[in-house]
This record gives structure tokens, C-alpha cells and sequence, in this order.
């Protein structure tokens, strides 16, 4: 299409940029060379520039799956608003949408096809792609498909497949977060042929990170906020406590919201809107909130509860400071919090007999016969669905998301973000029907000057805009495009608040389900390391914490970040590191032979300057690494 113009070019014309962000050149031109790429940056380092620059400088169409629908459509929406032709298929679409976009994707001039995982299993995905003239296949969240990773899904080890389809394709894999044992799985079950790996550092030198032991959570971090000047989020993993304290704040006069998948989109569009704007600067929230979000200037990013893992961790803090200027990421904790996601660990993963009990009752309270539903989106509320078959509500959410997991289905939040409106007839064909019916010409009119792409594609509208826009109300608005439909002018998909539910298999009989107990297993031990992992993280009080995290993901380096709260107490000792370790290996090997006063402790050490000795048994003292005995004789705290 552009392959006239340069990266840097089409940087330039799109996107209104005049550079790369660093590494985003290198991974763009081993792409160009037809290169399979694994690109690791971090959240904020510009994943979907690494694809998308490279696919408008190539003639045909880049094939991208994710796996979040809001994401999806967010990218395909800013894609659109530069003038460049995208796309999305994904789970809970009508079929005539489905066939609508992937005939613009084979005849069209189409640049971008999002895919859903899920969708690119179909038998209809395949075909149709096969006609496709594809350049570049990108995989988003890439670490979905490794089965080491902490966000796995099975359908992305489909992804392979469209190799088979497009062989000489080249594949880039994004990701903000992977271990080295990650990465090397994503390249296999991606069968890379010349792999190159692209990796930033995963160290956030303006980012502090900052862990307290705190009872009182709420005073602790309404003290962060009234500090730290700026916007940021707070995190929570319940929808009642995003509420409760967005109440908390705005009582104490900070402007919040509060944000959580359970919310109306409508609600949730303006309330990221205000927050994105400034007119809020705190957005408490549960991870839903996030994902693929473009503002630079978050200062802080409190994590009022403990997340998962280290990357969920890595990645929702991450959001602060992508201007590169000063910002923290603060997580507050109390033992309780440990032991209850030590009890959750043991309730995600139910038996296997459980699980297969609860895709019954799905399939009987859905009214799915055995053989069919697949493919098919459903209303579901969970709620209800509980109550209905007298169900514990926590247990059957770990069984439905064991059932996404093993490829039965799909779940979640409402798909369809909007409804939908696509023109059917040509021009001709509207404008004689606006001549018979002239009761209908101000209205089809009115559809033609607000929206465009309607002849060419499904195109979101808000039925309230358009009942402003004719002095009609919005019921008859909807009536209106019902009987357009009826008579084949255009295909209208209302939309739906509800939460959905796909079938991405036939519903099976009883007897046909297969729930691995290897898998569960599996699965289970890997969960347990990342907790384990995430406690070691903020109960160890003597190490530099970006240094802990960037162990964690592979990365090795001697220096101290200066910056986190480990590293601002040490630095307050004046002491080099060997000096520091030295004395602090002397003061304990010490005491964990025999507790000891303090004068008789400085005397053990032997060391030179009393008063370094003396620094750092303060030090300890204050991170709770010794303490004082009953007879006021220092012992090590383990």
C-alpha cells in the first residue's frame, strides 16, 4: 500500500510522530526483512506502533488477535479515526456481521482484521482467511499462549494454524510481561522460523515502588494522594469496594470514580473519559480498568489489595509515569490479605466432577440441547443462574472459568459495546425507497449525515443521538430501524447489557465432558508459585524491589534502583554496598548465636567505625529485621 513511503514516514502521516520510541525501529525492520518476532515492552512502550507502522508499508492486510474486546475495539476505533480501514471479529457477533467484515477483509481495501482467539478456531475463520491477501499476522498478548504464563488460553494455541494458511507470513508476538521460560514457549507453539527477540528492560527508573504493612489502609493511602500531586488508580479485585472507596475519597475531598465491569458502558466510556481528561484524579478500580489506556502523566498507582501475581502486578503498576518523570507505585498489604488469597488458591481450582455438574446446569438453564449451541451468544447472569440452582457463587465462577480454559466456552462482560448498523441496499436502491416512502426520508437521511462506512460496514450508533437529531423518541428510533430491517434496507443489532456467554463447542452429553486432572494440577502449582512469587515481593525487607522484580523476569542487574522505599532508607546510611552487606552479615550471624545487648552487639561486629555499626543496627531495627527481646537484648527477625 505505502511501501513508496518509510517507516518513519508513514510514522509521520498517521500518527503525527516524527521518532520511534526506543526499539521500536529495530523490531519494525526485522518485521520488514520477514522476520519472526517476539517484542517485549513494557505497558506503555508502544506494542501495537510495531505492527501496525510496518503492515501500511505492505501491500494487503494484517491479521492481529487479541484477546479483549474492548481493546479490540479501542485500537480499531483510533485506527479508523487516522483514515486507515480496520476491522474486528470476535466472540457474541450476528453472522451476517461476521460475513459483512470478512468480505471487506478479502474484497475490500481493508488494513486490519482483530480476531478474537476464540473466532479463529472457526471452520469459517479458516476458509475465508485463506482468500485473504494477509502480510503480517500480529499476536497481542502473546504470553496468553504459553501454558507457563498467568493469563493462558487454549484457543491461542490455534494460532499456528493460520500459518499453515499464509507460510510465508511473518509473525510479530507483543507483551508487556514474560519470564524467560515464557518466551521460549510463545516461539515454539508460535513454530518461529528465524526468531529474533526484542527485549527493553523491564527496570521503570522513574517509577518508586513502595510497599507498607499498614492497618489502616484508607488513612494510608488518602495520605499518598494528598502528597503525590496528579491523577492515578487505585486497585481493587472487588466490584463493592471500587465504590466504597470512591465514596471514601470524595468525602475527604479527592474527585473520584469508581470503575468495574459490572457498570453500563455508557457509564464506564464517561467516567474513563473524565478521569482521562483530568476532571477526576482518582479512578478506583478493578483490573477491568487499564488495558491499553494512553495517559502519560499518571503519578500514582495504589494497589489497595494484594494482585495475583507479579506480572498482573508489574503490569497495572506500570501504568504510572509512561512521561518518564517521577511517579509511584505503592501497594498496601496486611497478613489477613495473604491468608485469604492462600484460601481463594484453594477454591479456584474445584474437582473435576464440579465442574462438569456446573456445565450442565449452564446447559439446561440456557436451554442448550446436546449438539448444537455452538458458536452462539447467550444472556447469562450469573446471579440468577446461582440462585436458580442453589449454587455457591465463587466456586461456580472458578468452574466456568476452568471451562473457558479447557475451550468449551467463552464468558464475560456484555459484547457489544454499542448497536450496530449496517446499509445493505446500494444507493439507487435507498434512494427509491426514500421516494416510496417519503415518511422515511428525513430519517434515512439523518442515519447518512451522522454515520459514515454505513454501505460499507457495521457501524456503531446511539439510538438516544439520533432521536435528539430527528425530534423522535428514542422508542420509536428503535422501531423505526426494526421495520428497515424487516423490509432489507439495512441490519440493525441492538445492544446488549448483559453479560454473554458463548458456546465454543456443541453442548456436549454429560458423559462427553473432559476435565484433565493433569491440567488442573498443573495449572494449580504454577498459580501457587506466582502467589508465592507476589508474597515474597512485599514481605522481603531487604532488597531493592525493581531488582526483585526484574529477577523475577529474568533480568540481572547489580545496581540498586535508588528510588524504592528499600532504597531510600539505605540511602540514607552513607554506606557503599559491600560496606553495608558486610556489617549487616556480621550483625546477624551475631545475634543468631546468642541475643545481645546493643553496646555488646556494636563490640561483636568488629568493626572499625562504631558509628557505621550503629547506622545500620538502627536500619534494622526500623525495617524489622531485628529487634528488641523481653530483656531489652537485640535477636534477629526471621
Amino acid at each position: 500500500m505505502n511501501e513508496q513511503m518509510n517507516s518513519r514516514q508513514i510514522l509521520q502521516q498517521y500518527w503525527g510522530y516524527h521518532q520511534f520510541r526506543p526499539m521500536q525501529d529495530e523490531i519494525i525492520d526485522a518485521v520488514l526483512r520477514s522476520e519472526d518476532v517476539l517484542a517485549l515492552l513494557p505497558t506503555g512502550g508502544g506494542k501495537s506502533i510495531c505492527f501496525q507502522v510496518p503492515a501500511m508499508m505492505k501491500e494487503g492486510i494484517c491479521i492481529v488477535i487479541s484477546p479483549l474486546i474492548a481493546l479490540m475495539k479501542d485500537q480499531v476505533e483510533n485506527l479508523r479515526k487516522r483514515g486507515i480501514r480496520a476491522t474486528a471479529i470476535y466472540s457474541g457477533m450476528r453472522a451476517d456481521e461476521t460475513d459483512v467484515a470478512f468480505d471487506n477483509c478479502i474484497h475490500g481495501n481493508m488494513k486490519f482484521l482483530y480476531l478474537s482467539p476464540e473466532r479463529l478456531v472457526t471452520d469459517l475463520a479458516r476458509t475465508r482467511i485463506s482468500l485473504m491477501n494477509v502480510n503480517l499476522i500480529a499476536v497481542d498478548e502473546a504470553h496468553c499462549i504459553s501454558q507457563w504464563g498467568y493469563d493462558f488460553r487454549p484457543p491461542y494455541l490455534q494460532i499456528a494454524e493460520l500459518r499453515k494458511l499464509h507460510p510465508q507470513v511473518p509473525v510479530v508476538a507483543l507483551t508487556a510481561s514474560a519470564t524467560k521460560e515464557v518466551q521460549q514457549d510463545i516461539m515454539e507453539k508460535l513454530q518461529f522460523r528465524n526468531p529474533g527477540l526484542f527485549q527493553k528492560s523491564f527496570e521503570r527508573k522513574n517509577l518508586s515502588y513502595v510497599v507498607f504493612y499498614e492497618e489502616d489502609k484508607f488513612t494510608r493511602m488518602l495520605n499518598v494522594i494528598r502528597k503525590v500531586d496528579g491523577c492515578g488508580i487505585v486497585y481493587v479485585r472487588s466490584r463493592r469496594k471500587t465504590k466504597e472507596i470512591a465514596e471514601f475519597l470524595e468525602y475527604h475531598q479527592v474527585p473520584a470514580h469508581f470503575y468495574h465491569a459490572g457498570l453500563e458502558q455508557q457509564v464506564r466510556n464517561k467516567r474513563q473519559d473524565e478521569w482521562l481528561h483530568g476532571k477526576v484524579r482518582a479512578m478506583v478500580a478493578t483490573n477491568a480498568f487499564g488495558m491499553g489506556i494512553d495517559k502519560p502523566d499518571v503519578r500514582w498507582v495504589i494497589h489497595f489489595d494484594v494482585p495475583e501475581s507479579p506480572e498482573n502486578y508489574y503490569q497495572e503498576a506500570g501504568r504510572a509515569g509512561r512521561d518518564e518523570k517521577t511517579a509511584y507505585a505503592v501497594l498496601l498489604y496486611q497478613q489477613p490479605d495473604i491468608d485469604r488469597m492462600e484460601s481463594q488458591l484453594k477454591l479456584s481450582f474445584p474437582p473435576a466432577e464440579e465442574i462438569k455438574d456446573v456445565y450442565q446446569a449452564i446447559a439446561n438453564y440456557l436451554q442448550v440441547a446436546v449438539g448444537s449451541g455452538l458458536g452462539m451468544s447467550y444472556d447469562f447472569n450469573m446471579q440468577v443462574f446461582c440462585e436458580t440452582f442453589k449454587l455457591e457463587p465463587v466456586s461456580t465462577y472458578n468452574c466456568i472459568r476452568i471451562l473457558e480454559m479447557e475451550g468449551y466456552l467463552v464468558a464475560g462482560e456484555s459484547f457489544a459495546n454499542a448497536s450496530r448498523l449496517h446499509i445493505t441496499v446500494n444507493g439507487n436502491d435507498l434512494y427509491n425507497f426514500q421516494v416510496q416512502q417519503a415518511g422515511y426520508d428525513h430519517f434515512i437521511k439523518v442515519l447518512l449525515r451522522s454515520y459514515e462506512g454505513l454501505f460499507d460496514d457495521f457501524v456503531s450508533i446511539n439510538e438516544n443521538d439520533i432521536a435528539k437529531r430527528t425530534g423522535m423518541t428514542p422508542d420509536n428510533v428503535v422501531r423505526s430501524l426494526k421495520y428497515l430491517e424487516k423490509v432489507n434496507i439495512l441490519q440493525y443489532v441492538p445492544k446488549k447489557e448483559s453479560p454473554q456467554l458463548v458456546f465454543m463447542q456443541p453442548r456436549q452429553a454429560a458423559g462427553e465432558i473432559r476435565i484433565s486432572k493433569k491440567n488442573l494440577d498443573e495449572r494449580k502449582k504454577r498459580a501457587a508459585s506466582k502467589l508465592k512469587a507476589i508474597v515474597h515481593y512485599i514481605t522481603e525487607k531487604d532488597a531493592c524491589r525493581s531488582q526483585m522484580l526484574l529477577r523475577y523476569f529474568g533480568e540481572k542487574t547489580m545496581h540498586r534502583c535508588g528510588v524504592c522505599d528499600y532504597c531510600r532508607n539505605r540511602n540514607k546510611l552513607d554506606l557503599n554496598e559491600i560496606e553495608f552487606k558486610g556489617i549487616r552479615d556480621k550483625i546477624k550471624m551475631a545475634v543468631l548465636k546468642k541475643h545481645l545487648p546493643l553496646s555488646e552487639l556494636v563490640t561483636a561486629v568488629h568493626v572499625p567505625d562504631d558509628d557505621k555499626a550503629l547506622k545500620i543496627i538502627q536500619w534494622l531495627l526500623d525495617n524489622e529485621q531485628l529487634r528488641y527481646t523481653r530483656e531489652n537484648e537485640l535477636e534477629w527477625v526471621e
